[in-house]
């Protein structure tokens, strides 16, 4: 039973004011009682307006699935979806053309492109990786992933494996570094003398091809060369020099590793990819953020017989060509996701009794949380230009973007903040914001610092927002449709028309399957030929090899070509349905898709609901591991949803299907000590929460999963309390 404390109106649960009192607000100068007023007007004035944003998602849900519902049987007619769409007010005007004017930025999100991380905050050791994957050895990242083709063999080291290694990373050189004259993988020495860089190879003593390349070094105690620091494209590259390795002693010029620049920031993540259900779990989230702002996070690791502690690193330090001192940041830059609009928190109750919105809470307390950093005066930081970087998901249209930029105005004035110290992050992954993105991106353009495509939410609402339209269809052949093209290009070709280039990130979605490396090596390379400035990867590992895909594409350069291109807006491809129409699928066909759908729910469901992990890499059907959250959860129980309300299939049979991949999901999971099987008995909180997000998934709002996996998770603790 949640115990709570009276504050300005407010009915706080004790552990957070605790944490709010005696951690957060200490150090940063805001009067603890002006603080609790300032919140509680806040969210007194502010909730009314949230509950009427989300009721008006709802009046315009009604609206579409009446017209849809009527004009069904004529068949689809674009230009009289597009006047309805109008008509109702959710395709809106576009504005004159204008340029953000967002304060200047930190140099990760104005300038430097790169992998972005995106990790659970929840769990310290992983929010640390993240934080520290700023730089990553691609020796490790090649050796000890797919990313060659095959994967290692063995507990020893492979001096076989390892001599490809060497080569694939010498070519990456070859690429990122050219020498004036013959190639890395000749090189036998290399030397540094009066501030120029030399090397020896086949064709003699040569340089770089470029010596303004030349960045900085290291020598070691006894004078020797140990580092050697190299730039292209604003990343930087580290050539280690160590002969006492196994790998050094075996190359003719002592080269033991490249590290190379890699998470150049990271979203420590409130959201989709944790199970925050009450205070207790939003204290623990708030204050791993805490820690990571102040810069003391600490969490004990134990790998096999060694324990050792997990701390934030240390900036870099190099001597540059002139002898003057080089340092480079040793973490990434960490931005924050907050919840979006929809749910309220029993860690807060209203004079009324009502919870209190969640993303209002969010909202302050990451904030405050974060001001330590900008207190700081000494040692490394996260912001140099003093901002907070906040991302803001599953926003609706131009009107809950403003409302976000109200929410901030409130929180900095609270808080005692310049105004615009708050940076925002718009998550165009909902249909009403896609397809009115540059009104969007008007509504926030003293903020905004951030856009991103959210393929997966996305394809969400892409169902749920046409849910009587039709059946959709298959899973897999979303990305094959006209309107998900229309959505990626538009996403960058608006930011770009929004002059975001040099001033904030356009950014694109995840990497899903953490051990197939070769495949993100082959394809993800089209981010940045897409002239996104950065892209989310899943793994600091994932993060070094996406980032030499930096390396091979300028992509501002890029960006100016794709500007100067002048690609249509694309406006009917992006509002083309996904519909199934003509399909005539065989029985096995539906069979597959149901469960196949119905396996990836509750392979996430059991994990989120008992144990609380909220994101996590989990075997699919077939075994192979996908990371889910609870986006790619919405579009597999929309799609079956979907399917339910068109008659593609019924209760019976998606029954059929939860109950059978039940069994596959428990015997996945038979390895895990404290996992509770579903079956036989399919009466678990889990298995419940799969089944209300398959039969009940055309009345939950907007298709989310959050309610029901909320609903469900709570009941689990009280009955474990």
């Amino acid at each position: 039973m949640t115990q709570y404390v009276d504050r300005a109106e407010l009915k706080i649960a004790d552990e957070l004011a605790r944490f709010i009192e005696d951690q957060a607000l200490a150090g940063t100068g805001v009067d603890v009682d002006a603080f609790w007023a300032g919140f509680s007007e806040m969210i007194h004035s502010l909730g009314p307006k949230n509950r009427s944003l989300l009721d008006h998602r709802e009046e315009l849900q009604s609206k579409l699935d009446d017209w849809h519902a009527h004009h069904r049987a004529e068949g689809f007619s674009a230009e009289a979806y597009k006047s309805f769409l109008t008509e109702i007010g959710y395709l809106l005007p576009e504005g004159p053309d204008f340029e953000i004017e967002t304060p200047p930025t930190d140099p990760e999100i104005a300038q430097v492109c790169g992998p972005q991380l995106v990790v659970p905050i929840t769990n310290a050791r992983y929010a640390l990786n993240a934080a520290n994957a700023r730089w990553g050895s691609l020796y490790d990242a090649l050796y000890g992933t797919d990313a060659l083709g095959d994967l290692p063999s063995g507990a020893g080291y492979d001096p076989e494996r390892g001599a490809r290694v060497v080569a694939r990373a010498k070519q990456f050189l070859d690429t990122a570094a050219p020498l004036a004259g013959g190639s890395w993988a000749d090189v036998t020495a290399l030397r540094v003398e009066n501030g120029v860089f030399f090397v020896e190879n086949a064709v003699g003593e040569t340089g770089l091809a470029d010596p303004a390349q030349f960045a900085g070094f290291n020598t070691d105690r006894q004078g020797a060369l140990a580092q050697v620091l190299l730039r292209n494209n604003g990343l930087h590259v580290c050539v280690v020099l160590d002969p006492d390795t196994e790998v050094g002693q075996s190359d003719p010029a002592d080269i033991a590793d490249l590290l190379i620049e890699s998470a150049i920031s990271s979203i420590m993540d409130f959201e989709d990819s944790v199970a925050c259900v009450d205070a207790q779990d939003k204290v623990q989230a708030y204050s791993n953020w805490l820690g990571l702002m102040k810069g003391d996070l600490r969490e004990e690791v134990r790998k096999g017989d060694k324990q050792f502690t997990r701390k934030l690193e240390d900036d870099l330090h190099f001597t540059g060509s002139g002898g003057e001192p080089v340092t480079l940041k040793g973490r990434a830059l960490m931005l924050v996701r907050n919840v979006g609009h929809l749910m309220t928190t029993p860690a807060i109750l209203c004079h009324d009794e009502q919870e209190a919105p969640e993303g209002l809470m969010d909202a302050m307390i990451t904030t405050l949380c974060a001001m330590h950093d900008l207190a700081k005066t000494a040692g490394p930081r996260n912001s140099e230009t003093k901002s907070i970087y906040v991302v803001k998901p599953k926003m609706h249209g131009p009107e809950e973007v403003a409302f976000a930029c109200q929410i901030f105005d409130q929180v900095e004035a609270v808080l005692g903040l310049p105004a615009n110290t708050v940076k925002l992050g718009i998550m165009d992954e909902e249909r009403r914001t896609s397809v009115n993105l540059k009104e969007c991106i008007r509504a926030a353009s003293h903020r905004v610092a951030f856009i991103n495509t959210g393929f997966l939410d996305r394809t969400g609402d892409e169902i749920h927002s046409a849910m009587q339209a039709g059946p959709m269809l298959r899973k897999g052949d979303m990305k094959s449709q006209p309107w998900i093209a229309a959505y990626e290009d538009r996403n960058v070709d608006i930011g770009l028309a929004c002059g975001l280039a040099g001033r904030a990130q356009i950014g694109k979605g995840m990497w899903a399957m953490p051990d197939r490396m070769a495949d993100m090596l082959e394809a993800k390379i089209g981010h940045p030929l897409a002239g996104a400035n950065c892209a989310w990867v899943p793994s600091p590992t994932a993060a070094t090899l996406h980032a030499t895909h930096y390396h091979r594409v300028d992509v501002p350069k890029r960006q100016r070509e794709i500007a100067a291109m002048n690609r249509p807006a694309r406006l009917d491809d992006l509002l083309t349905i996904p519909l199934a129409g003509g399909k005539n699928y065989s029985d096995a066909e539906i069979t597959a898709e149901i469960e196949n759908n119905a396996q990836g729910i509750l392979g996430y469901v059991v994990r989120w609901v008992d144990a609380g992990v909220g994101c996590s890499k989990v075997p699919d059907i077939h075994d192979v591991g996908l990371m889910e959250d609870r986006a790619t959860c919405r579009i597999s129980s929309q799609a079956i949803a979907n399917w339910l309300e068109h008659g593609v299939v019924n209760e019976t049979q998606v029954m059929e299907a939860l109950r059978k991949m039940a069994e596959v999901v428990d015997r996945q999971n038979a390895g895990d000590p404290d996992y509770r099987p579903m079956a036989p008995g399919y009466d678990g909180f889990a298995f419940q929460a799969a089944c209300d997000l398959c039969f009940l998934g055309t009345v939950q709002p907007s298709g989310y999963t959050e309610p029901v996996l909320h609903q469900r998770r709570a009941q689990l603790k009280e009955e474990q309390a």
